[in-house]
């Protein structure tokens, strides 16, 4: 929008003076400036600039409510399937862990991490991913509904994008869904807790799955009669089901379900193979290259005690 003339730097002249000086006429400048039309000086030649008229629906902005995130305060966006029960079943996931859906979620959050700023640190398990954005962030002037909008989007369209490479027998049947929510928290201790909170509510889902599928699949039951098997059991009682019954140890499940995934960025090797003329060498020869390069990595480790926490300590530096 243009205003009245601004001060004299960038070719701006601010008052008739200065526009007279530039050649205008006395009374043409005293009109520009009184009207409130900029006059830039281009080359040499002065040009009246004729302000943008402000539309009578203009209004209607006043409506937009102010969604900035409060400052020194680190933004998580939590990401969730929406409806991933149907939509499980209706794509045939094998239960109660299906990999090829556990890695599909991770790349889609790999993208996201790499396509927008200012992640710090992400944990996803099951259908739903939650993305950590540095305290002192100021992309898109930490406006809430841009940070949302933003990672569910990319999220979504990745994908639909790359179901192809971990669904190659099974066509996708109609677009899935994902909605978001975010929360904000101001120490560290709180965002540790939080990522603490969602590796727990990993850990007691995927006993329980695990436990309810073994006795559908194997042991028969509906799923009626599962559910009221496993009415009341603590973790012991689900541990021991699932040892005396199928002689499964909990503890030797993968970590990616009982964890789940955490992406990092770290730094890491990678060679390459490049051609390059070598010196006293008359033609070009395939060299191997080691290039260090800073990407996002997936860990499935335990994120509750301290040794995460030390062994990733630019995580939680405000300055890094």
């Amino acid at each position: 929008m243009h205003r009245r003339a601004p001060p004299s730097d960038g070719g701006y002249p601010a008052s008739v003076s200065a526009l007279v000086m530039l050649g205008c006429g006395r009374a043409a400048a005293a009109r520009a400036v009184g009207s409130g039309w900029w006059v830039r000086c281009l080359r040499g030649r002065c040009r009246l600039l004729l302000p943008m008229a402000k539309s009578k629906f203009e209004y209607v902005r006043d409506f937009e409510a102010d969604d900035t995130c409060l400052p020194n305060c680190w933004i998580v966006v939590r990401l969730d399937g929406r409806n991933f029960h149907r939509f499980s079943e209706q794509h045939e996931f094998k239960k109660p862990n299906d990999d090829r859906a556990l890695h599909l979620m991770t790349k889609c959050a790999q993208t996201v991490m790499e396509e927008l700023e200012d992640i710090a640190i992400a944990y996803g398990q099951s259908d739903e991913y939650s993305f950590v954005f540095k305290k002192k962030s100021r992309w898109f002037k930490r406006r809430a509904s841009k940070f949302m909008t933003h990672v569910v989007s990319q999220f979504a369209s990745s994908y639909v994008f790359y179901w192809k490479d971990y669904f190659k027998d099974q066509q996708l049947l109609y677009p899935p869904g994902f909605d978001a929510r975010i929360v904000l928290y101001p120490s560290n201790q709180n965002l540790k807790d939080y990522l603490s909170w969602r590796q727990a509510d990993c850990h007691i889902n995927n006993l329980y799955n695990t436990v309810f599928w073994m006795l559908v699949q194997r042991s028969g039951l509906t799923p009626v009669q599962a559910q009221d098997r496993l009415q009341g059991t603590l973790a012991g009682d689900k541990n021991e089901i699932l040892f005396s019954e199928f002689n499964i140890n909990y503890n030797n499940e993968p970590l990616m379900y009982r964890k789940g995934t955490v992406l990092v960025w770290q730094k890491v090797n990678e060679v390459m193979t490049k051609k390059m003329k070598l010196p006293k060498e008359a033609e070009e020869k395939e060299v191997e290259v080691t290039r260090t390069r800073t990407k996002v990595v997936a860990l499935h480790c335990d994120i509750i005690g301290d040794q995460f926490w030390e062994e990733y300590p630019e995580i939680l530096d405000e300055d890094s």
